[in-house]
């Protein structure tokens, strides 16, 4: 994504986000050569990303601060998921055998916001974030199918349609008759779009208030994954169970 704000600013993000991308602590020069800026201009920018808690100066180098819990949680508020989400995503993990995960859209982001994956497993394919592979995904497919058309063009716009995989929709007439399928039938199916070993399945939750041809101000969504052999032998069971976890039964 190209970088719009001021210079500054967008060093200083570069360098909370090669933090975060980092598995342990990272120094400062080695922070300076990934935001590509001066040892002395990141020493600039660290000192007040460390002061307001965005970052923390260990005897390694450089991590994440105390002020990103904060700003997690008060993403969560203002997302206002349904009570109990955690713990519906556990019981979803226990119902389907497969790593469960809750989805938003709002104000033109799609984002992972929680997930029962353990931080440390790598071999999921989906981890908590941005989402940026809504055309081959069963939640980004399950949350812009409940966009209106104008929301969709302008998110797929700004996003595109890349091949992930041999099986990844990149067309948006295509993209749009898989959409209309999602709709009747309730929720979205994506078998090694965004990677080909995994078969996820997902649907958007209801939303009370919204009404037809509105655009929403924010969209969520159920989803699991699973290896796409596990979804072959038992695919209605995980359907059922995903259902049931969107009516609040499970």
């Amino acid at each position: 994504m190209p970088h719009t704000g001021p210079q500054s600013l967008d060093r200083a993000l570069a360098l909370v986000d090669a933090v975060a991308a980092a598995p342990g602590p990272v120094s400062a020069k080695a922070l300076a050569r990934r935001a590509g800026c001066s040892l002395s201009t990141a020493y600039h920018l660290l000192g007040p990303l460390t002061e307001r808690g965005y970052l923390a100066r260990t005897a390694q180098g450089y991590a994440l601060g105390p002020a990103l819990p904060r700003l997690h949680r008060s993403f969560l508020h203002q997302l206002a998921p349904a009570p109990g989400m955690a713990d519906l995503l556990v019981r979803l993990r226990r119902a389907t055998g497969g790593e469960a995960y809750y989805t938003a859209y709002r104000g033109g982001v799609i984002t992972v916001v929680d997930t029962t994956a353990p931080v440390t497993d790598t071999a999921t394919p989906f981890a908590p974030g941005r989402e940026t592979r809504a055309h081959a995904t069963a939640h980004g497919k399950a949350l812009l199918a409940r966009l209106t058309p104008r929301a969709r063009r302008r998110y797929l716009a700004e996003h595109g349609m890349a091949r992930l995989t041999p099986a990844t929709i990149t067309s948006a007439e295509a993209l749009e008759a898989e959409l209309l399928r999602v709709r009747a039938a309730g929720f979205a199916v994506s078998v090694g779009e965004a990677d080909p070993a995994w078969t996820c399945v997902g649907v958007a939750l209801p939303r009370a208030g919204e009404a037809a041809g509105e655009e929403p101000d924010a969209v969520h969504a159920l989803s699991v994954s699973v290896p796409s052999q596990e979804f072959h032998r038992r695919p209605q069971a995980i359907r059922t169970a995903l259902a049931e976890a969107a009516a609040g039964g499970i």
